[in-house]
This record gives structure tokens, sequence and C-alpha cells, in this order.
């Protein structure tokens, strides 16, 4: 394939580009999610939906990374890899995703 590292580069940035939506969500930040259902900021579960949009987008791009071989665990942090590799979105991914947070969960074991 002539074409690889700009295949390579595509996912590479779909992959950076989702781990940020991702983070966003987990941030109560605005993303494309606000924009697509202006309605749900007025219902209580509206951040919960945000997440589990951006967790399944997330998902999709690593799962589609792992099909094509591409490396993909490169963008994230050892605990990240291993949140992405159990699929569920946990409390545990919710309270631990970013590294500031990971002094605190080794100590809670």
């Amino acid at each position: 394939m002539g074409n690889q590292p700009a295949t390579d580069q595509f996912f590479m940035n779909k992959l950076a580009e989702s781990k940020v939506h991702f983070e966003r969500a987990l941030d109560c930040k605005h993303t494309e999610f606000d924009d697509l259902y202006p309605y749900m900021i007025e219902h209580p579960q509206f951040f919960w939906y945000k997440r589990y949009v951006a967790w399944s987008e997330l998902l999709t791009i690593v799962g589609l990374c792992e099909e094509l071989s591409f490396s993909w665990k490169e963008q994230f942090t050892p605990h990240q890899v291993e949140y992405l590799e159990e699929r569920v979105m946990s409390a545990k991914v919710l309270d631990f995703w970013f590294e500031k947070n990971d002094s605190k969960e080794h100590a809670q074991r």
C-alpha cells in the first residue's frame, strides 16, 4: 500500500480528535453533541448521554485501529489503554481517566 503513511496519519488524527471529544465530555465542556441535541441540556441525564456517545466514538476508532494494525496505544497512558481494552465506561474510567487522579487510584487499592 503506497498510501500507508497518509492512512496512518488519518487514523491518528481521528483518534486524537476522539480522545479530545471524550475528555471534553468528561469535563462537561462543549462538544458537537451540544449542537446536535440542544434540547437535551434541559435534562439531568444529558451529560451521561454525552459521555456515552463520546466513549462509543473513541471505542469505535480504537477498534478500527486494532483491525487495521495501527498502533494507537502510544496516544494514551497505560491506565487509559487498560480502560479502553476493558471497553466498559465504568465509574473507574470516569473518576481516574486523567493522570492527575492516578495517585488517588493507587492509594485506594
